[in-house]
């Protein structure tokens, strides 16, 4: 349940920035514009972030994970990377991926992969698109500037024109010197509060393609479902 709730607010996440095209505050939208226009130079995109949970309905204050996606939005592909610490030393704990028609979800606890198809016609955002799709849906609103360590952040308060979503209200702020996502706190309807920093600014990733793909090589004695 974890792993769903991390995949499924992250990209929520790396999906608001792109939702210039609603009817809202034009200072905001030539902020998320700005920020578009920046990831859109990229072919692929790689990002390191962190994530925390605050739920007081299941008593978590803290639930913290951290981890990396790469996408490439041109091809629909993307790998989504989380990290545990084992011994005091950085490993993988999940993975998900996909080369933008099968998705490849591994937990190295149950050293388990399953394999389903890309639904292409689901209304989730699928991660590789973050950067470079307008999604419609949502309102948004400058709320002013903040200053934290010595940099200045823009805030934007989004909320989605679908009250069926499972989420209320995204609050972001944004470099603006960099015209970067630097956080973004996304405020459930259960009370639940997911927050993500960016730890490092998005960068051009320039690796080859293999790595959007599962190789079973690599992943000794693994469990495989298909569940296609």
């Amino acid at each position: 349940m974890r792993l769903k709730r991390v995949c499924l607010c992250l990209l929520v996440l790396l999906t608001v920035i792109s939702v210039s095209k609603a009817q809202t505050d034009p200072k905001a939208k030539a902020i998320l514009s700005a920020v578009s226009k920046k990831y859109q130079q990229f072919s692929a995109i790689k990002s390191d972030f962190s994530y925390v949970l605050d739920n007081p309905q299941e008593n978590i204050k803290s639930f913290k994970q951290s981890g990396t996606i790469i996408a490439n939005p041109k091809t629909n592909k993307f790998r989504i990377t989380i990290y545990e610490l084992l011994g005091g030393k950085r490993s993988i704990g999940q993975e998900i991926i996909s080369d933008g028609k099968t998705q490849w979800t591994y937990a190295k606890k149950d050293n388990e992969v399953q394999i389903n198809d890309v639904d292409n016609k689901s209304q989730t955002l699928n991660p590789a698109q973050i950067f470079t799709i307008y999604e419609k849906g949502y309102k948004y609103i400058f709320t002013g500037e903040v200053k934290q360590q010595g940099v200045i952040y823009q805030q934007i308060e989004l909320t989605p024109t679908d009250s069926k979503k499972p989420f209320f209200k995204i609050r972001l702020l944004i470099n603006k010197a960099k015209s970067s996502i630097y956080s973004a706190v996304i405020f459930d309807k259960n009370g639940s509060r997911y927050t993500y920093l960016l730890n490092s600014p998005a960068t051009d990733y320039k690796g080859t393609d293999t790595i959007f793909g599962f190789n079973k090589k690599n992943y000794p004695g693994v469990e495989v479902v298909d569940l296609r």
